[in-house]
């Protein structure tokens, strides 16, 4: 649904911090921080993912999955498949 990297990411392009996050959610602070922690697919209660991927959402945030054209218009950014690291 969502990666920690990811949603890391979104927050970032929105400028906001996690307590942020956590009141447009409905979430407390330490659930924002464990799901920003997660390496790969954040886990956790199917609600909480809910309420994060909607705060987003509704933020101006297009959340694109993997192998998936962004349908949207507008600035953002998107990681290549074969990201190269240093």
């Amino acid at each position: 649904m969502i990666t920690g990297p990811q949603l890391r990411a979104a927050r970032a392009l929105l400028g906001i911090d996690q307590k942020t996050l956590a009141d447009l959610s409905g979430l407390s602070i330490p659930t924002i921080q464990r799901m920003e922690a997660s390496t790969g697919n954040v886990r956790g209660v199917v609600d909480s993912l809910t309420k994060v991927v909607t705060a987003l959402e509704l933020a101006g945030v297009e959340l694109i999955r993997e192998g998936v054209p962004s349908t949207a218009e507008g600035r953002g950014v998107r990681l290549k498949s074969c990201a190269q690291k240093d």
